[in-house]
């Protein structure tokens, strides 16, 4: 047996034990976002989404597109938190793994630096992969990141989540006013008009009421989103603002694992129909 068709049978019975909805029916073929997510997950490129999920190497991939410009400035990298030289950091900064997602640290005067190591000290430990069959992320050398901090007016910039698929900007899903319980989105379509009826609101993806300003850097972003995204038949790739000036975020392949429920049933098939994919066969 092939490495890829173990990789693929080790998913799958992940994925049957933890979350056996998520897996297709036999026989059926995926139609909207989610299921073709889920096929990705099973039969995608691995190698190349881990390398453009690690946090640090995706940006050598953002310098190789002539996008250097939008990086954030980073201030080091460690492979452990005792390694962090805070002494000659600058008085407020970011601190996060390249590896996972939700490790992010604002630094600042009166942080609790012992916390925040014990914090990314255990993120460091964790295959986040196992965590919900991204098995992509198990493939990235876990390493502490230090980015310069982004003032952009409020405590957390706006996400900007362009999906694109192959090249192709399709609509933006704008994100804000961000907390550990919550954090209020809208669907915008690219010439930034509000599409209310492609989202389910919960008590966690809140309704931002549409209130969100045209971000000044709308041409850009999508222009930038449409040369890092070609060659992939489906990415978000995720965009911030600050004092006008756009910042790259990050690339993300397997969105919520396949599995978003803020989305409605009518748009995650119209998503799924921008995507194309070969044709759906066992490995």
């Amino acid at each position: 047996m092939t490495l890829r068709k173990r990789l693929y049978h080790t998913v799958r019975r992940w994925l049957l034990d933890h979350y056996p909805a998520v897996i297709l029916k036999p026989g059926r073929h995926p139609k909207d976002i989610n299921e073709k997510i889920r096929w990705f997950m099973c039969y995608g490129p691995m190698d190349e989404w881990a390398r453009l999920s690690d946090k640090i190497k995706v940006r050598d991939y953002v310098a190789e597109k002539g996008l250097q410009d939008l990086l954030v400035p980073l201030l080091g990298t460690w492979e452990k938190s005792a390694d962090i030289p805070y002494g000659s950091l600058p008085e407020k900064f970011v601190l996060k793994c390249n590896h996972d997602s939700g490790s992010t640290h604002i630094i600042e005067p009166g942080t609790d630096l012992e916390r925040v190591n014990r914090e990314l000290d255990a993120a460091l430990g964790q295959k986040y992969g196992y965590r919900h069959g991204e098995m992509h992320y198990n493939r990235i050398s876990p390493r502490i990141l230090a980015e310069a901090y982004l003032d952009s007016g409020s405590a957390v910039p706006v996400d900007y989540k362009i999906w694109c698929f192959d090249g192709k900007p399709y609509c933006i899903w704008a994100c804000y006013g961000r907390t550990k319980d919550c954090v209020y989105v809208n669907v915008y379509d690219l010439d930034w008009k509000p599409r209310p009826e492609a989202s389910v609101f919960t008590e966690h993806y809140r309704d931002g009421g549409c209130s969100l300003p045209r971000p000044v850097t709308l041409q850009q972003m999508l222009d930038a989103a449409a040369r890092l995204s070609a060659g992939f038949p489906e990415v978000r790739v995720d965009f911030m603002e600050a004092k006008g000036h756009l910042y790259f975020g990050e690339m993300t392949f397997a969105s919520l694992m396949g599995r978003m429920d803020f989305y409605t049933d009518a748009f995650l098939k119209e998503l799924g129909d921008q995507v194309a994919i070969p044709a759906c066969k066992n490995p």
